[in-house]
């Protein structure tokens, strides 16, 4: 590309929340940096309070690279962080990037070029699940299923389009600023509901397949669990926040969680016949994970049956048991909206 062409380009900010990501931080600064695009480029990488090494990576790769400084997220919580990351940069795009996400070649190029064909707010892709021992191999398998995560297209991809949400996004820094950046009381979640609210302000968001992160999976049981558990406890407090938000998706889980749970219950002290309800849950992993895991290796294809359930049990789970109280904590921190204020003042 030459000079002139490059100047065109608007400067992007790479914006990076980051907590306990020794193992992935540093590999995912080396495919920001190593981005074709010709464009000027920062990254800003919010700290929280780690107990690894991911703060002296950080302070190695600003030393490095005159491209790449930190800022502060005492909380440790992913929106703060992102919003501390949006203060401290200063160019017209803003892309954001996890910890241990990986840039796939030409990802920011292609987005700059499709915020500006679509005229759209916030563009975004696939995220693409990628393991490296065979439990993240069965997870990465999981999270690229229907059986494991429905329709969405982020996880499982699909045609080019409007969307509810997307994975990450590429944002114009006017809208992030216009809509007050992400909701800092929402510790998860927080992707979907600022999308919701971009879409409420008229401003599209716009998925492609073109775009791709490569997503490194939670490498234990435990930590996935309590991953999707804290997913569907905060889908619940975005579908009490925004009414009209639900979506028949995100029923299944706890509508898995409560027939196995109740048929376990009734089938130890009513009838060994209701048990025939688990049975035929697990029956139904079992075949998912024969027909997704077919290039998993035998132990692989195993767990990707704990997979599946492990994620639709604890988003079940934690959807059926996310307190109101939550939700009216995360309500009664609202700011008033434009809509709000015309109708105090009519």
């Amino acid at each position: 590309m030459n000079t002139k062409a490059a100047e065109e380009l608007p400067a992007v900010s790479v914006i990076m929340p980051v907590l306990n990501e020794e193992r992935h931080l540093r590999t995912a600064v080396r495919h920001i940096l190593e981005q074709d695009y010709a464009g000027s480029m920062e990254v800003v990488i919010a700290l929280g309070p780690s107990t690894d090494r991911t703060a002296q990576i950080a302070a190695e790769l600003v030393a490095e690279d005159p491209r790449v400084r930190t800022v502060e997220n005492p909380t440790g919580r992913t929106p703060a962080g992102l919003n501390a990351a949006i203060r401290g940069s200063r160019h017209p795009i803003v892309v954001r990037v996890d910890g241990h996400g990986l840039l796939t070649p030409g990802y920011i190029s292609t987005a700059v070029r499709l915020l500006r064909e679509m005229e759209a707010a916030n563009v975004g892709g696939i995220m693409h699940a990628e393991g490296e021992t065979e439990w993240e191999h069965a997870v990465a398998a999981a999270m690229t299923s229907k059986i494991g995560v429905g329709n969405a297209a982020f996880h499982t991809g699909g045609l080019a389009g409007p969307a509810d949400t997307v994975y990450l996004g590429v944002f114009r820094r006017e809208v992030l600023e216009r809509l007050g950046g992400y909701n800092e009381e929402f510790v998860r979640a927080q992707d979907w509901e600022l999308n919701y609210r971009i879409r409420q302000d008229g401003g599209l968001v716009w998925f492609t397949p073109q775009l791709r992160v490569t997503y490194r999976p939670r490498p234990t049981i435990k930590a996935l669990a309590k991953q999707y558990k804290d997913y569907g406890r905060w889908r619940r407090v975005v579908t009490r926040y925004h009414r009209g938000s639900v979506n028949l998706r995100y029923l299944a889980p706890p509508t898995a969680f409560a027939g196995v749970t109740l048929g376990v219950l009734l089938g130890l002290a009513v009838h060994p016949a209701f048990l025939a309800l688990p049975g035929v849950y697990l029956l139904g992993i079992a075949g998912g994970a024969v027909k997704e895991g077919r290039d998993l290796s035998l132990k692989a294809k195993a767990l990707l049956a704990v997979a599946f359930a492990t994620m639709h049990l604890s988003w079940g789970f934690g959807f059926l048991t996310s307190p109101r109280s939550l939700a009216r904590k995360v309500i009664g921190s609202r700011a008033p909206s434009s809509a709000d204020v015309v109708a105090e003042r009519g």
